[in-house]
């Protein structure tokens, strides 16, 4: 009888795998906890890579004598091994996964099986929507799997229409020229749910002129291989993402709209084991917080561009310039990665002029930030975390987006002043998708 299959126990066990960037672990994370909250058994697998960060930014790691139902687990990218403290290159990131990953993680969910191992046989897999690869593995296990697709429904629905757009010639762009002379204004009014669309506002891998461009390839293959989940999952909600959320359910399988999760783990009262989990990739500044309690309220400009956005130091300094001459007080958080191949280097009289009203950290708890009675606006690249947790704090936005979806969340977003305006829409970088 040593061959027959493992008898799940009465609590089911999830497997999580995100893909291995700062905006996915997050609202993974806040899954995972919710899930752990019911019940579940929960192994959270992250790469080799991102789980050392992990441990060096102070994010508490449980242990089995913390909780001994949530685990992590980690499996190589593909890449080379490296210390760098920094996201790493995108395209080469998507490629590398989706060439190499499959076999760690068909050997990492067969341990999990195994008559050896200490936790119970895996009852489904949780997985990124760009992290395609693991339907295969979930095939050929026979184990259920729920896709997470972490943009935004409207950001989603762009990536799905992308081979609309090969098919009618409007990418790859025939010209570098057409980033600048008024093509992507053309208005696409076909797509269900999504009025008033131009090109522009789609997901940003569509401006390249390779039609053997990796960032467009690979997310057009991910959002069509959606299809084979056994449901998908949204970080959304119908009051914000309605006529989209009812479009894609005629071609999807079923969708479970679970936002805005931050407001979700809110109203729970979770365990302080589970609760005391982060998901930072960076070392957070908690003293961003102290700083904000002696700042009157809605008084201060809250600046994050998230954690891939890079700019040049001709941008920083720009952006820097607009904050003092504005002279209102600002909490600006610069990533040590934050520009492109350099460190970031302020003017002297910028610091100067500023210090009195000022703050700059290096990575802060952008949650706690957004909840502050002193902040009372946001710059932002519109990343759909930030755009989520700016609208569950009530702080309206100024945006400036940078690559994928967050050019379609400014679209969302301008349409209702109440939410945020869009300050930048064709500057060059917002082609690049390599940080």
């Amino acid at each position: 009888m040593g061959d027959a299959p493992r008898q799940p126990e009465k609590n089911p066990h999830a497997v999580f795998i995100p893909y291995p960037a700062q905006g996915h672990v997050t609202p993974m994370m806040k899954l995972a906890k919710l899930l752990r909250f019911y019940g579940f058994r929960i192994t959270f697998v992250n790469t080799h890579f991102n789980h050392k960060r992990l441990l060096r930014s102070g994010a508490v790691v449980p242990s089995e004598a913390d909780d001994p139902g949530f685990r992590f687990e980690s499996i190589p990218d593909g890449l080379p091994p490296s210390d760098t403290d920094a996201t790493q290159d995108i395209p080469s990131l998507c490629d590398s996964i989706s060439k190499n990953a499959l076999p760690p993680f068909l050997d990492l969910l067969r341990r999990l099986n195994s008559d050896d191992s200490d936790a119970p046989p895996v009852s489904c897999i949780v997985s990124d929507g760009v992290m395609s690869f693991t339907l295969d593995a979930a095939r050929e296990l026979r184990i259920p799997e729920v896709v997470f697709w972490t943009p935004s429904a409207c950001g989603f629905m762009g990536y799905l229409h992308y081979q609309h757009l090969i098919d009618r010639g409007l990418t790859p762009f025939k010209h570098e020229s057409d980033i600048t002379n008024g093509f992507l204004d053309t208005p696409i009014d076909w797509v269900p749910g999504m009025k008033n669309m131009r090109l522009r506002d789609f997901p940003s891998f569509i401006r390249t002129t390779d039609r053997d461009d990796i960032m467009l390839n690979y997310v057009n293959r991910e959002a069509q291989r959606t299809a084979m989940a056994a449901a998908v999952i949204m970080n959304t909600f119908d009051e914000l993402e309605g006529p989209v959320l009812e479009a894609m359910a005629a071609i999807l399988p079923p969708i479970y709209t679970v936002g805005p999760l931050s407001l979700l783990l809110q109203h729970h009262h979770i365990p302080d084991a589970l609760a005391s989990l982060r998901s930072n990739l960076w070392k957070e500044e908690s003293g961003c917080l102290e700083w904000l309690d002696g700042r009157a309220p809605g008084s201060v400009v809250y600046v994050n561009f998230g954690s891939i956005t890079v700019m040049s130091n001709e941008h920083l300094v720009e952006f820097a310039w607009g904050l003092a001459n504005s002279e209102y007080e600002f909490l600006w958080v610069i990533r040590p990665d934050l520009v492109r191949g350099h460190a970031a280097v302020l003017p002297a009289e910028f610091v100067e002029k500023t210090r009195e009203r000022g703050m700059l950290a290096s990575w802060c708890p952008q949650e706690e930030v957004l909840g502050h009675a002193a902040v009372g606006g946001f710059l932002t690249h519109s990343g759909w975390n930030s755009t989520l947790e700016s609208i569950v704090g009530g702080v309206p936005m100024l945006s400036w987006p940078f690559f994928a979806e967050q050019q379609t969340n400014c679209s969302l977003g301008s349409d209702d002043s109440s939410k945020g305006l869009l300050i930048c829409t064709n500057s060059i970088h917002c082609k690049t998708h390599n940080p």
